[in-house]
């Protein structure tokens, strides 16, 4: 098992770091759904579906879902779908991003998400994204990655900040979060992004042919294994890669030797820590429009077919949980203090900021059992907010009965997070477990 699990984490941190951005993260996604026989379908096109088919659709480039259709129509065996989401907050270039001040070359950046602005500072920084261009053939995007130290967000050192000490940090976004680029006579962003893109063998073209871009900073240190046994992951981007990657190791392994009577299905939603309202979101329509195909593929066409296949259905919002912290665990519920080690983290809210209910945990705890694994729970403090994720959307927008779980980890959306090595494999045979039994209660 110790093996097992260090491999499970070995593969986690490979997939942290070929995923700097959603889109490269969905990238990564679709390179090993390919490895496990999936193939990739497109939106514009028209569906023909058979039991057993292996495919895959992605939206906007940060957005995407993968199912393998099970022995019975949908509407005859329902669908068992894990959500989870490729976003991670972190700072993103401005449309004119190009500044020059005091001998320096910057580059405009807006926070994105609830970042731990603080965590940012003093890091080696990259920049990775997606580029428009135009080309002899009309325009075309594609991804980029300098995958070098390219910025850096100085700190103000102590000698010119004496009240520091007295007063705490407190960091303007607009004014203290601008990160240098080099002196003022660097090259401006469209003509390094040019070279980049030539340097990568993606395209030749001048800096006046790229139209458009969405770029992000990530901190070139690389996701490792920490702690006195490597106990610990530490890595950007936890939040929520490390889902991610238990949901389509999940299924890209998930192969029975028989096809399940259910449909089986993993979607990874962009622009979760925003809010998630854009087409590709979860409060956009993809999974909606995924599903209705699938049923509409296996011969129902009309609106019943849909609601029996939901009313059969069942959503795991995998998204990560908030392990106890020792320096602040007053923070934390009694009795729901989640241990970094101790295995999946079922999250609970009545003011349904979760989506979990008493017959989702039940299934959900009975997965886990049945793997000989206990699961932690944890609900916010009466006297704090509680965050939310895609579980309560999509669960409101199609009806889906849903649980909310994840690991859990500390650091939640600093520029480096903090999870544990030894939860990364459980939660990965509790979804294949999902991915491969009959729902129970329901």
């Amino acid at each position: 098992m110790i093996r097992a699990m260090s491999e499970a984490a070995r593969d986690l941190i490979d997939f942290i770091d070929r995923s700097p951005t959603p889109y490269h993260a969905v990238s990564e996604v679709a390179r090993r759904l390919h490895e496990g026989g999936f193939s990739e379908l497109a939106e514009r096109d028209r569906w023909t579906l058979s039991p057993g088919d292996r495919r895959y659709v992605v939206r906007g480039d940060g957005s995407i879902l993968a199912f393998e259709l099970g022995a019975k129509a949908p509407a005859e065996a329902g669908f068992h779908v894990i959500g989870a989401h490729t976003d991670s907050p972190n700072l993103r270039l401005k449309p004119s991003a190009d500044v020059t001040a005091h001998g320096y070359r910057q580059l405009a950046v807006e926070p994105y998400g609830g970042l731990l602005l603080h965590t940012w500072l003093d890091r080696d920084l990259s920049l990775a994204g997606r580029v428009s261009l135009e080309e002899s053939a009309g325009l075309r995007t594609c991804l980029v990655d300098f995958e070098r130290p390219l910025l850096r967000v100085p700190n103000l050192a102590i000698h010119l900040f004496r009240e520091l000490r007295e007063q705490g940090l407190k960091l303007d976004a607009q004014q203290h979060a601008v990160p240098l680029l080099g002196l003022e006579n660097a090259a401006p962003l469209r003509e390094l992004l040019a070279s980049e893109l030539a340097r990568q063998g993606t395209a030749e073209v001048a800096a006046s042919a790229i139209h458009g871009f969405d770029l992000m900073a990530y901190d070139v240190q690389g996701a490792t294994l920490a702690g006195a046994n490597d106990e610990f992951v530490n890595a950007a981007r936890l939040d929520n890669l490390a889902s991610c990657h238990a949901a389509i190791t999940a299924l890209a392994g998930g192969a029975t030797e028989t096809l399940p009577d259910f449909a089986r299905l993993v979607i990874l939603h962009d622009h979760e820590e925003v809010g998630s309202r854009t087409a590709q979101g979860a409060a956009g329509s993809f999974l909606e429009d995924g599903l209705a195909r699938l049923v509409s593929a296996a011969g129902d066409t009309g609106s019943e077919g849909m609601a029996r296949a939901i009313s059969r259905s069942m959503l795991i919002s995998a998204d990560m949980a908030h392990a106890v912290h020792p320096n602040y665990a007053d923070r934390h519920e009694p009795g729901h203090r989640p241990v970094i080690g101790a295995g999946p983290v079922i999250k609970a809210n009545a003011n349904q900021s979760y989506a979990s209910d008493a017959v989702t945990i039940g299934h959900f705890s009975a997965l886990c059992r049945g793997l000989e694994i206990e699961p932690q729970h944890f609900v916010t403090r009466s006297d704090l907010g509680c965050g939310s994720t895609i579980g309560p959307i999509s669960a409101a927008r199609l009806g889906l009965r849903t649980v909310d779980v994840g690991n859990p980890m500390l650091s939640m959306h600093s520029c480096r997070e903090m999870a544990g090595s030894a939860d990364v494999a459980p939660m990965i045979q509790v979804l294949s477990a999902f991915l491969a039994l009959p729902i129970q209660g329901i």
